[in-house]
């Protein structure tokens, strides 16, 4: 199941091969597609697989930029340039690259009794100025083609600004790769594991394991953080033993 890490650039590369083999002439393929995802600790290391898997990924490139403002800054503290430099955990980037076929995951709660929910994973069909039209890809709704608006988005409050930000942009993000906590619940059946640090909550690790079918397509990558006495590869797990007792 391991992938043995040499040096970061080489070692993600060889995941990102393992779990999307041949992408350029597979990326196509919807099926291929949706049932592959790297899972990951923290967003940075999500959005660093995703920019790699979207520069491989075939077809024209559409970038949707978002409109940002501080709601409550009436004196003009916070330039622009700012504003857009903010990557904020739950609300889409400024700088949205997409391309046709590639895989998105939902970031709201649109319509859920239409399977628009916070994690739905869709498929961008087709782009337009204001509106992507994007197709279900899991659930009992797969298949049903959307239209996904811009909606003004905030961060939640415990994201400890001075100031409330406000940014209107398709509430999706790519999904080649997701964090852990980002793929409770759904099933892949092939799935990476990228641990360039130890997890650090409770059953985080039995999370990315649990998400694959099988071990033979399940593949992990673990940056070696600490010197264990046994031959093989090993990363810490997080398990407070008081959540078990009665």
């Amino acid at each position: 199941m391991s992938i043995r890490y040499t040096d970061k650039t080489k070692s993600v590369d060889a995941l990102i091969d393992a779990i999307f083999p041949s992408l350029e002439s597979n990326g196509a393929d919807s099926k291929f597609i949706i049932s592959r995802a790297i899972l990951s600790t923290k967003n940075e290391s999500v959005d660093e697989i995703n920019n790699k898997l979207i520069e491989r990924f075939s077809g024209e490139q559409k970038v949707f930029y978002s409109f940002d403002e501080a709601e409550d800054d009436k004196n003009n503290l916070y330039p622009m340039e700012y504003l857009n430099s903010l990557n904020v955990s739950g609300v889409p980037p400024h700088y949205l690259r997409l391309k046709t076929g590639c895989p998105v995951i939902l970031l709201r709660n649109i319509d859920p009794s239409n399977g628009l929910c916070n994690g739905t994973r869709l498929i961008c069909r087709a782009f337009q100025q204001n509106v992507i039209d994007a197709e279900i890809a899991v659930g009992q709704h797969a298949g049903k083609r959307v239209f996904l608006p811009r909606i003004p988005l905030c961060p939640s409050d415990d994201e400890m600004f001075p100031f409330k930000l406000k940014r209107k942009q398709f509430p999706i993000q790519l999904s080649f790769s997701m964090t852990i906590n980002k793929a409770q619940g759904q099933t892949i059946p092939n799935v990476g594991v990228y641990l360039p640090e130890s997890v650090f909550s409770h059953g985080q690790l039995y999370v990315a394991l649990s998400r694959g079918i099988s071990r033979v397509n399940t593949k992990v990558l673990v940056k070696p953080e600490k010197t264990f006495h046994n031959d093989g590869i090993y990363t810490s797990n997080v398990v407070y033993k008081e959540v078990l007792c009665d």
